[in-house]
């Protein structure tokens, strides 16, 4: 991205994303800590630009199976999902891949856990899902940003 005096060079946004201000230095597919950001902001900014809005609470699972479950509920994803890491993936990509075209997604996975049962390695492993999906998704042209924040 190039900067100039007048700001950064946002002509290679998609339409609808020159404009906006919350994005302006967020890739449009990324995996990050969800830092400075609110998950309200996050919402309404989906929303204004007509992307899906994922948001999963992650805070009462203990267990990967439980946030996998906690994942798969919250987006609507079938229940096979709370099962595995790589159908979790699958469903990410190729089953919302098949439903259609798509606008871009906006993904907040909220206060994973920091348990024996899911510990840093699984932590990594999720985390490592999505960014599968967000090169997926790149490679299709569709925005797929994942916010994330720990326990």
């Amino acid at each position: 991205m190039k900067s100039s005096a007048a700001g950064p060079d946002l002509s290679g946004l998609p339409a609808g994303e020159a404009d906006v201000s919350l994005f302006k230095t967020v890739p449009q597919n990324l995996v990050q800590s969800i830092r400075a950001f609110r998950v309200a902001d996050l919402r309404d900014e989906a929303s204004r630009l007509q992307q899906h809005f994922l948001y999963a609470h992650c805070a009462n699972a203990l267990t990967r199976q439980q946030v996998l479950v906690c994942i798969a509920q919250s987006f609507g994803l079938p229940r096979q999902c709370g099962k595995n890491f790589d159908i979790l993936k699958h469903s990410l990509t190729q089953l919302v891949l098949k439903a259609g075209p798509q606008s871009g997604f906006l993904v907040v996975l909220e206060q994973l856990p920091n348990t024996a049962k899911f510990d840093k390695e699984a932590r990594e492993t999720l985390l490592d899902v999505f960014r599968d999906a967000a090169d997926f998704w790149a490679d299709r042209k569709v925005a797929f940003r994942v916010f994330y924040s720990f326990q």
